[in-house]
């Protein structure tokens, strides 16, 4: 009773650790997934460790829990997490249309194809739909990638990206203009939205690592001249 009462007072991340192999963690790992999406939270070593354990038992897997786990993963990009976990799952299981589906949209993020993805994801919106937050976290992930080569992007660029136009997008711009240092400006006959400046958007910014000596190394180096 004492040893039940200890197991109780730990949480799932604490399980995960001490144990990630056991199996009467397995429900709890699956509970913890619908939490995540609840919650909208999100721990890629649990959820690792609850694929690992399907492949151990896979009459006990749940596809319900292995389309969030993989929704939550795309949601997470330009980490590598879904393809983590893409593995993790035999290839029968990704031959279901679902899975099918998350693969391609995986394939349009990770290949900037934007406009392909929100038309796909528009005719699956039933398989996304049950984990909220996915529509944004996906406009911050085409953001980011938007940041990394543009200085300036033109607004119809954006709007295509990030799935957004008319007013919503007005809203969303001034918002960022805002809160995010974007500047907007007017370029022809639309608007041309300046990103803040980073090293890849602006090379220059760049810090040379090898073209630097740190002091120590230096000091280092004159015992051994002399």
């Amino acid at each position: 009773m004492a040893t039940e009462q200890a197991a109780e007072n730990y949480t799932v991340e604490d399980l995960v650790a001490l144990n990630p192999y056991n199996p009467d963690i397995l429900n709890d790992l699956e509970k913890f997934v619908n939490e995540q999406v609840s919650s909208q939270t999100y721990n890629l070593d649990a959820n690792l460790s609850l694929l690992r354990l399907y492949q151990f038992e896979p009459e006990r897997m749940s596809i319900q829990i292995v389309a969030r786990i993989l929704i939550k993963a795309l949601m997470a990009m330009p980490a590598p997490d879904f393809s983590l976990c893409l593995f993790l799952i035999p290839e029968h299981v990704q031959m279901e249309e679902q899975f099918k589906t998350l693969i391609v949209l995986s394939h349009y993020l990770e290949t900037a194809r934007f406009r392909q993805f929100w038309d796909e994801a528009a005719k699956n919106r039933q398989i996304l739909e049950v984990v909220p937050g996915f529509e944004q976290a996906i406009q911050a992930y085409a953001i980011h990638l938007l940041s990394l080569t543009y200085q300036k992007v033109p607004r119809p660029v954006l709007a295509e990206a990030i799935n957004i136009e008319g007013l919503a997008l007005d809203k969303f711009l001034e918002y960022h203009a805002a809160n995010s240092g974007w500047v907007i400006e007017k370029g022809g006959q639309s608007q041309v939205i300046v990103l803040p400046r980073n090293e890849f958007n602006h090379p220059e910014l760049k810090k040379n690592t090898a073209d630097t000596v740190p002091f120590d190394h230096v000091t280092r180096i004159f015992p051994v001249l002399s």
